[in-house]
């Protein structure tokens, strides 16, 4: 089946994409009837070496104006066929061409090179092959990936600080031998109009693919990313390896973790820890390191690692600057040596008087714990179930993760017995255990807004402590209730009605009013609270929901209770049931 493109047409999907990227770039012009993008000063630069890059669209930002060199010394890139050198306006001008080790690649450029040696241009080229898959070079040799981006920044300073084009053409060979690229991908792209390029199981990954689509060397089985990066740099790195790069402890290294194209950032972030991590553990000083999308292939949902040798003159060859759009604004400061983690302030501890732990009242706050962990961890499948309805199905994994790190804590030594700093600790606790965001500390919350964040929870209880710092009576603990759901409203912006978790937490606050009564019952109300609770959180799915992540869905598509809802009227029953007994 032919994959979903966001295009015009076909045929002009290149044209398309690099007039938009000229009319949204300044610097940029289109030399008219030519898929070519020159610098818009270009005028102004006679005297120095006219550098040129190319190759087909697809691979974006490469190859289209942007990246790195038009800007900063590259004067022209091209897209598609081969374009006279007449008719660039560089006839003056010695002139540099870097394409990319792919026959067509060659063929163009050798092309322009032939043109300009018959009209008299002083022109040399550098064909640039940096891919580390094959350990037993073949007779094309090796192709032309990511690392091209890194020549073109160094040849493009080199012309722009003056340098002569022997000297720019010696010194980009140079580099050229000291780097090596590696690509894996999850599964194939799909040229416009065209169906995948390559099919792969689901518990497959490709390993050291090029850039157009096709296959790699060898196919592995799915593993972690600290796996994959691992086998990535035993492969680019190994000695019997006829592309390895020559990279050995002690070595200086520029790293680009490349996405090519359909990769998450949140993956991308993920490799790049693992292979700095790696790195370092191999003894390999990272100079630099570049995260993003440099050169991709489409839409594929993969990366490569590149690895440049690198000494102080190269590295300020990296750090010059330029105006190319796409080129990452990176710190002239070495990663590896640098203080990445800061130490937390100390939290201001509350004061705990005599009876605050190991008492009874500590005791009980136990117990009314543990019972709440254990509802929460019986539900999780359940409440996944129901959170499924209206999105990710996180909901019980979340509850769950709150109750494991309720346990733990509780493993160290008993729980404050005063209700003010146990909810504090219990807010913080579980912000920076149940996370951020819909799933949390340990995985993505593709929604801003869910029926059951922790902040929620987080907001509750923070509320709730303040009334109990002053008495810790039935007419406190009211005031409690009232003063959590009053934040939960504040800042969620939800009410009573709008079919999120506060439709339980509301039902059992109204009951608890009668708290503040005089010889009010603490059993009796609170039996009636939860039992309000339970209602409202079954009533949840008559409701069409006003808030949340929920408030996007149909609510023809809502027939289950609310998740948040059943959870908050589940820990409500826990603490009844340990009260009771």
């Amino acid at each position: 089946q032919t994959s979903k493109k966001l295009v015009n047409s076909v045929a002009g999907c290149a044209d398309d994409a690099l007039a938009g990227l000229v009319a949204c770039n300044p610097n940029l012009q289109l030399l008219q009837g030519h898929r070519v993008a020159l610098r818009s000063d270009l005028d102004s630069l006679k005297g120095r070496v006219a550098l040129l890059s190319g190759g087909g669209s697809g691979h974006e930002p490469a190859h289209a104006g942007e990246y790195p060199g038009v800007g900063q010394g590259v004067l022209v890139e091209w897209t598609g066929p081969p374009v006279r050198s007449s008719v660039l306006p560089t006839q003056s001008q010695e002139l540099g061409l870097l394409p990319t080790n792919y026959t067509g690649d060659r063929l163009n450029f050798g092309l322009a090179r032939e043109q300009a040696r018959a009209e008299g241009i002083p022109v040399e080229m550098v064909v640039i092959g940096d891919d580390s898959a094959f350990t037993v070079l073949k007779k094309a040799g090796r192709r032309g990936l990511c690392g091209t981006v890194l020549i073109h920044k160094v040849a493009g300073a080199l012309a722009e600080a003056g340098v002569g084009l022997e000297e720019i053409t010696k010194r980009v060979n140079v580099v050229a031998q000291a780097m090596g690229t590696l690509g894996v991908s999850l599964s194939s792209c799909s040229v416009p109009g065209s169906k995948p390029t390559f099919e792969l199981s689901a518990d497959e990954v490709e390993l050291g693919l090029g850039i157009h689509g096709e296959a790699g060397v060898r196919r592995i089985k799915m593993a972690t990313a600290d796996e994959i990066v691992k086998l990535m740099l035993d492969h680019m790195t190994d000695t019997t390896n006829a592309s390895h790069v020559p990279v050995q402890p002690g070595s200086s290294v520029v790293m680009m973790v490349n996405n090519l194209g359909g990769l998450s950032f949140l993956e991308l972030g993920i490799i790049a820890d693992a292979a700095v991590r790696s790195l370092e553990g191999r003894g390999v000083k990272i100079a630099r390191a570049l995260v993003g999308t440099f050169m991709s292939a489409l839409e594929m949902p993969g990366i490569s690692l590149t690895l440049l040798l690198v000494d102080e003159p190269l590295l300020k060859l990296i750090d010059a600057e330029t105006t190319a759009v796409a080129w990452p604004n990176v710190a002239a400061v070495s990663i590896t040596g640098r203080k990445r983690n800061r130490v937390a302030p100390a939290e201001p501890q509350e004061a705990l008087d005599s009876t605050a732990v190991g008492g009874s009242a500590s005791k009980r706050m136990a117990l009314v714990l543990e019972r709440v962990c254990s509802t929460l961890l019986g539900l999780e499948e359940h409440l996944n179930a129901l959170d499924r309805a209206a999105g990710d199905g996180d909901c019980g994994t979340t509850h769950s993760r709150a109750a494991r790190a309720i346990r733990e804590w509780l493993k160290e030594g008993p729980p404050p017995a005063s209700p003010a700093q146990l909810l504090s600790k219990l807010s913080v606790l579980l912000l920076e255990k149940m996370g951020g965001g819909c799933l949390g500390a340990e995985g993505p919350a593709p929604h801003a807004q869910c029926s059951h964040p922790p902040q929620l929870y987080g907001l509750f209880l923070t509320a709730a402590a303040q009334p109990l710092k002053v008495k810790t009576s039935l007419p406190a603990w009211s005031a409690a209730m009232d003063a959590g759901l009053e934040a939960m409203q504040k800042y969620g912006k939800a009410a009573p009605g709008d079919r999120t978790m506060l439709d339980s937490l509301w039902a059992a606050g109204q009951e608890l009013q009668a708290w503040k009564s005089p010889g009010a019952d603490l059993l009796q109300v609170l039996t009636k609270a939860v039992k309000s609770a339970e209602a409202a959180a079954e009533a949840t799915k008559n409701m069409e929901a006003g808030a949340g992540r929920a408030s996007y869905i149909s609510s023809a598509r809502l027939e289950q209770p609310d998740p948040g809802a059943v959870a908050a009227a589940a820990i409500l029953r826990a603490i009844l049931e340990v009260l009771q007994s």
